[in-house]
């Protein structure tokens, strides 16, 4: 019996720290699809070194930016004062910065998904001339020479040493926490609460109209469509088509969530939308665009100005307060020096 006992201290004992300070594993939302990743088995200590490193300036060329500067947690990870990212040396990026939600649903990442990885997206920004123009040899060193990234990197990996890769685990695993579900429409899914009139029709016309792309309960299903902007004169974006050269690629963009969509504006992958009305006003007008090729947006969506309204009104239903403004993924108090 004290056998047993002792069996049963050992193997719960990990489990009851990790309630008494909130470490416990990523829950799924109950009736949502299955991520890709095993969010039950991401490590705690690995999370918060991902945290450091994603809200730290140290992984910039001259120290200047993070990842936090592009990808800020009030804006659901996206950013709000302009239209297209912004890198090191007043540098201007070539696509506005997507929000960074619900990744681990997600197999192709970025507007034209070149990555298939998110270890390897994580590392494009770093390295990227535009962005934060840094070399893994010089990052590494400064990294290293960090008291405070020996102690994490201990924590984590049981090694004061990072590597690129344990760099690239960490901040991995700590974008996979970054899962918004506590939204009005999720209060009104588990029916503790109920949609007010306005919201019920908007949520009839987004079934109507957008649930195909924008499938519940992610709010994307994460494929690559064409939106029927004709591209920006200067950029002359192609889309997927420039990494698969495919023709029928043109003009295809990854479908985003809805979610948080409040919060996260600029719109569309070069930002030239600054509210949800300039949007629905192009998917009311979008037949004919040139450049629109058979996608499944193939015509108009037909919506009066009180039916655009009610839409709205249901989008707004995503937003989700608990996700931007909570602690745990929010800036560190350890990099405050």
């Amino acid at each position: 019996m004290k056998t047993t006992g002792f069996l049963l201290v050992t193997l719960l004992f990990p489990l009851l720290l990790a309630l008494q300070y909130g470490e416990k594993p990523q829950q799924i939302p109950q009736g949502w699809p299955r991520p890709l990743v095993d969010l039950s088995r991401m490590d705690p200590d690995e999370i918060q070194l991902g945290r450091l490193l994603f809200y730290d300036p140290i992984l910039s060329r001259d120290s200047s930016i993070s990842c936090a500067s592009c990808h800020s947690p009030y804006n659901a990870f996206a950013h709000s004062d302009h239209a297209l990212s912004h890198g090191i040396g007043d540098s201007i990026g070539f696509r506005n910065a997507p929000a960074l939600q619900l990744l681990a649903w997600q197999n192709r990442f970025m507007w034209d998904g070149r990555f298939s990885s998110l270890k390897e997206q994580v590392l494009f920004p770093i390295t990227h001339s535009g962005e934060m123009g840094e070399d893994t040899t010089h990052l590494l060193l400064k990294l290293n020479r960090s008291g405070r990234y020996a102690q994490a990197g201990m924590k984590a990996f049981s090694d004061s040493q990072l590597t690129i890769q344990r760099m690239q685990q960490s901040i991995t695993q700590f974008l996979l926490t970054l899962v918004p579900h506590e939204s009005r429409y999720d209060s009104v899914m588990r029916r503790q609460q109920t949609f007010s009139e306005q919201e019920q029709q908007g949520y009839s016309l987004f079934r109507q109209h957008c649930n195909s792309c924008h499938t519940e309960p992610l709010f994307s299903d994460f494929s690559f469509e064409q939106n029927g902007l004709t591209p920006d004169s200067l950029l002359q974006d192609k889309g997927r088509m420039s990494i698969t050269t495919k023709t029928e690629d043109l003009l295809r963009f990854k479908v985003p969530s809805l979610r948080n969509l409040s919060y996260s504006a600029p719109y569309m992958h070069d930002g030239r939308f600054r509210s949800l009305r300039q949007v629905l006003a192009h998917y009311t007008q979008v037949a004919g665009v040139e450049g629109l090729r058979g996608g499944r947006l193939g015509k108009p969506i037909v919506l009066s100005e009180r039916e655009q309204t009610d839409l709205l009104a249901f989008l707004l239903t995503l937003d989700d307060r608990k996700f931007i403004f909570d602690p745990k993924h929010g800036f560190p108090a350890e990099l405050v020096d």
